[in-house]
């Protein structure tokens, strides 16, 4: 018994020394853990910059303070402006503001006449601006120039006199993994330098609406007003995104933040500096995605790829011979998997240069070669992109003969609800991805162009009504926003 009562003790103890190591062990990693933040801090702020913006805005005004968020789900970054300050002859809404925002450092260039450092922010940041102000970690300010801006992708590139300053490196976006340690360094409420820790919870997040461009990184790292431009740094201290947008309902923190990949950024600053304007690439059609249904309709087990539902005349598309009704499933050899990520692979690609398609056509795959034309002011971002009706949340496209034999409709009569935004005052009515709109407002439509011309009539009523066909039988749906 003594034996028994004697091992029974040394393995008690082995126990709490194996715990008391484990213990150990535990606080000495989350202590490793904090000298790496540490030591990304101390290597990053120095060149991160909080921006000050004096502007004459557009402002609702409301007791004598400028509202500068109108969208209670996506919040731009600006800190809370100072109070609008009246002035003889100035209206309200023209009152002089000073937002504020987050930069870094990300280039510079020597030159002949002069030394430039560039800080990279976001376009919505600087918009407007009439005087900036840039202010290190260590106290020196600065008065900043716009280089240029490039709203499409909310970037703007700004630049000060070379002083020394300190180049963030920028990473590769491409190489991070959702899980990954992402730090977020800015200056959130006009609080200088602060940082935050999370990690990736998403990538690859389009279709948002924040941008005409989108291609988000989400993270969960605590994000606030005046972070706006500030670097998402990786846990070697490389700049992997741009702090961008929030997901809120009260313009705070709330779990998910958004940052434009630094790839995408590298590409538009680039041309921001050498040429002052973004030059991006253009093919002419209108593309959706591909939902189920309409995937079977085509021939495919899957719904990879994009449906092309218009081919502009005279653009590189025609000239290649791409057909309404193609399903563009690899570009350049790469699956093609949403609208918004395709959007962004032709729009980054130079002016002239070639590109391959492979699409499913009448259930045969062929590769189509095109040269990508230039995408100018007269051609609208949205002919490369699904066209959705933003106040009634829905999308439709015009009734060909092979989308009327789908959907049981004759062809040029009304037009076919292809996709509707969960939430939308469409979805809270009833109406139905296949649902066919034969008039607005007693007046008969039969085509897109149609309905959108409709649509844009009705704006200054905000409401609309609706002769909607789903499962052989009509009903009128009387719509307001």
């Amino acid at each position: 018994m003594f034996a028994y009562r004697k091992i029974f003790a040394l393995l008690f103890m082995s126990f709490l020394n194996l715990s008391v190591c484990a213990q150990d062990e535990g606080i000495e990693s989350l202590r490793e853990s904090g000298k790496a933040f540490a030591s990304v801090a101390r290597r990053v702020s120095p060149s991160v910059v909080f921006i000050k913006v004096e502007s004459t805005r557009d402002t609702a005004v409301q007791d004598g303070f400028a509202l500068p968020f109108d969208d209670d789900f996506f919040r731009r970054f600006f800190g809370e402006p100072s109070p609008g300050i009246p002035r003889q002859g100035v209206p309200d809404n023209q009152r002089r503001t000073v937002s504020q925002g987050s930069g870094f450092v990300f280039s510079v260039k020597t030159g002949l006449l002069s030394d430039k450092a560039y800080i990279l922010t976001n376009n919505h940041v600087v918009e407007g601006a009439q005087k900036i102000q840039v202010t290190f970690q260590d106290g020196r300010e600065f008065a900043a120039e716009l280089t240029g801006t490039d709203p499409q992708s909310d970037i703007a590139v700004l630049e000060i006199p070379d002083a020394g300053v300190q180049v963030l490196t920028l990473g590769d976006s491409s190489e991070l993994e959702v899980g990954e340690w992402v730090i977020a360094i800015g200056n959130p409420f006009g609080l200088s330098h602060t940082l935050t820790a999370g990690v990736v919870s998403a990538k690859d997040r389009t279709s948002l609406g924040i941008n005409d461009y989108e291609d988000f990184i989400q993270t969960d790292a605590a994000i606030n007003p005046g972070n706006s431009g500030g670097p998402l740094v990786n846990i070697d201290g490389e700049v992997v995104g741009i702090n961008s947008a929030i997901f809120s309902q009260s313009g705070g923190y709330m779990g998910v933040g958004f940052a434009i990949p630094i790839n995408i950024a590298r590409n538009i600053a680039a041309q921001l500096i050498d040429n002052g304007e973004v030059v991006r690439g253009f093919l002419g059609i209108g593309i959706q995605d591909l939902t189920g249904a309409l995937a079977k309709s085509f021939g495919l087990e899957q719904t990879q790829g994009i449906l092309v539902a218009q081919v502009s005349a005279d653009t590189p598309a025609q000239k290649a011979g791409l057909q309404q009704g193609d399903v563009i499933v690899a570009f350049q050899g790469k699956p093609v998997t949403d609208v918004g990520a395709f959007r962004n692979e032709v729009s980054l690609m130079s002016p002239g240069s070639p590109a391959e398609l492979t699409i499913v056509r009448d259930g045969r795959r062929r590769n189509v070669k095109v040269t990508i034309g230039k995408l100018n002011e007269a051609q609208s971002v949205g002919q490369d992109s699904t066209q959705i009706t933003e106040e009634l949340g829905l999308t439709v496209q015009t009734l060909t003969s092979s989308l009327a034999a789908q959907f049981n409709a004759k062809a040029g009569e009304g037009v076919v609800v292809t996709q509707v935004e969960p939430g939308s005052i469409a979805a809270l009515a009833g109406i139905r991805q296949g649902a066919i709109i034969l008039e607005v407002n007693r007046t008969v439509v039969n085509s897109a162009g149609m309905f959108d011309q409709a649509i844009e009539n009705s704006r200054a009523s905000k409401s609309v009504l609706l002769l909607v066909r789903e499962g052989g039988g009509q009903r009128y749906v009387a719509l307001s926003w």
